[in-house]
């Protein structure tokens, strides 16, 4: 095996799969902690009780989050194919990783959001303070330790589905390790794509332990 030219191809598929996620992790954490407060919010004992809103969206993330990932992959291609014009590549396996994650961190931000002492929800009420008030400088500061550790589970998530979007040519190093690693018998290439997935997950895990700490001494 000739690393000289391999190496470069493992860096590629690295690069494409940062890219892959680092997009993907951005629309998810814009819809799904939007999407986690309005869970929370319009519960029956939230800041705006809405119940038939908030049975709608849980059935939906519900819904969302049972589809196994291969088959939403598949699912979505013509929506996938309206929105960035085609079905191959990493620029279009964002759009599949992005649904899968958005429902999946909802619930990790509703879950986070629940936790908040409701003692300081009352408190922010008895002063005055508007719902948007209470959302904004009680809730999400509060609930902040467990929204980075969301978000690290939420990206190692994005990193395992992004290596089974190479099964359908999205790209990664998953592509690399699919096309070459098994279909070509390149045991070096699988064990090399293997390792540096390894290494990704344990990197956003490190640094979400360590940001989650920083942030609940404060």
């Amino acid at each position: 095996m000739d690393w000289n030219v391999w190496i470069p191809n493992l860096l590629k598929g690295a690069l494409e799969t940062i890219f892959m996620v680092g997009v993907s992790a951005i629309f998810t954490i814009a819809l799904g902690l939007p999407l986690g407060v309005l869970l929370v919010t319009t519960d029956k004992n939230g800041l705006q009780p809405l119940p038939l809103l908030n049975q709608t969206l849980g059935a939906i993330v519900n819904i969302a989050r049972s589809l196994p990932f291969i088959i939403l992959l598949v699912v979505v291609i013509p929506f996938t194919r309206l929105v960035v014009g085609t079905t191959i590549g990493s620029t279009a396996a964002i759009v599949p990783l992005a649904l899968a994650a958005i429902p999946f961190f909802a619930r990790v931000a509703e879950t986070g959001l629940r936790e908040v002492d409701k003692g300081l929800v009352e408190a922010a009420q008895a002063m005055g303070c508007s719902n948007r008030q209470i959302i904004f400088k009680v809730l999400i500061p509060e609930a902040l330790p467990s929204l980075i550790l969301g978000v690290a589970l939420t990206i190692i998530s994005l990193i395992s589905y992004s290596a089974m979007a190479g099964a359908i040519g999205g790209g990664g190093l998953g592509d690399l390790a699919i096309r070459y690693g098994y279909q070509r018998f390149e045991t070096g290439v699988m064990i090399a794509t293997v390792v540096l997935l390894v290494v990704f997950v344990q990197g956003i895990q490190i640094a979400g332990n360590r940001m989650a700490q920083k942030v609940s001494k404060r």
